[in-house]
């Protein structure tokens, strides 16, 4: 099967566990909220990048920033309860995706950085971004700058801070997905939506790793971000970890314990992976960045170049998001490819 079409299968199984939640069926009020629960009577409080964070009621107005967080918030049902949404235009095809009326029905409210005058003019009560997901001190925009304004904040969980000199990521990616699932739908009383979520997922994970490779078939994987000088990269808190090793593969930055991060070309060479994977997004084009690697010099030795072995997932695949588990069931079957 192309892989295009093992995309769309990929995605429509992800639609699935969306909108059935594997079978069960939801209890709903008008309005798409679940019948009140456990999760249903405030004040609730939930542990977010080791902060505990209270919430008086459900927010009615959230502002998500990128593609990643926002499908995090759809894929729990939630748009109605969104202001909107800030993403650039470079994250791939929206029209082909499970979420695809929930973009068309919320505000894209800017294409550019998120800020302050944005989230006041959109009126919105939370804001669900991450560190280097919106939120920068350089920028001047923190949860600590929305508190003073009124502003609720919730951190993605892949984007904590760990205490190491700004490094990011405190828990295996796939977990810090689970975590936050489960964290909102506590927030706004869907818990049991989130639930099926997080159970479904994991069981496409387990299929996935079913046939997988194991043992010394396992390929050495890399995964290329961009950078010519130097290549941004993903380390064991940031989500290619876990799509790699549960594919199959063996993560060649396994030991960075930062989530995404910078290394030296030099560290590549000596790793030697059997596999690259492509970040798909921004004004380099996936096939620009595979000519560059192709081409880089240093990399001449290296078996992917050498056995031209490149895989290319999209932005929103790698990064925390509800299509992660899809996306290791894709590469699961790559992989099961390669060491055949």
């Amino acid at each position: 099967m192309p892989r295009r079409q093992l995309r769309s299968a990929a995605l429509a199984l992800a639609a699935a566990l969306v909108l059935t939640g594997c079978g069960a069926e939801v209890s709903e009020e008008p309005g798409g909220r679940e019948t009140a629960g456990a999760g249903g009577r405030y004040p609730v409080t939930v542990e977010n990048c080791g902060e505990r964070r209270t919430f008086a009621k459900a927010p009615e107005r959230v502002v998500t920033n990128d593609i990643g967080i926002t499908e995090i918030m759809f894929a729990l049902g939630l748009e109605d309860r969104m202001a909107g949404y800030v993403m650039p235009d470079d994250k791939g095809d929206l029209d082909d995706v499970p979420w695809r009326d929930a973009y068309r029905d919320t505000p894209w409210l800017s294409k550019k950085r998120i800020s302050k005058e944005l989230v006041l003019d959109a009126r919105a009560d939370l804001v669900f971004a991450g560190w280097n997901y919106g939120f920068d001190e350089g920028e001047g925009f923190t949860p600590e700058t929305l508190e003073k304004l009124g502003v609720g904040s919730y951190l993605l969980t892949e984007s904590c801070r760990n205490g190491r000199d700004g490094a990011r990521g405190v828990m295996p990616p796939l977990e810090a997905l689970y975590t936050d699932l489960r964290n909102l739908g506590k927030i706004f009383g869907v818990e049991d939506r989130a639930g099926r979520l997080v159970a479904g997922f994991r069981e496409q994970v387990a299929d996935a790793r079913a046939g997988a490779p194991e043992g010394a078939d396992r390929p050495r994987v890399f995964l290329y971000d961009d950078g010519r000088d130097k290549p941004f990269t993903s380390g064991r808190y940031a989500g290619p970890h876990d799509l790699i090793t549960k594919a199959g593969g063996d993560h060649v930055m396994k030991d960075l314990e930062d989530s995404w991060t910078t290394v030296g070309w030099e560290t590549v060479v000596a790793r030697d992976p059997e596999v690259i994977v492509i970040n798909d997004y921004g004004a380099t084009t996936a096939e620009q960045k595979r000519k560059f690697l192709t081409s880089y010099a240093p990399l001449a030795g290296v078996s992917a170049v050498k056995n031209d072995r490149f895989i290319v997932l999209d932005y929103v695949d790698l990064v925390e998001s509800p299509r992660n588990p899809a996306a290791i069931a894709e590469l699961a079957r790559e992989f099961a490819d390669f060491a055949r």
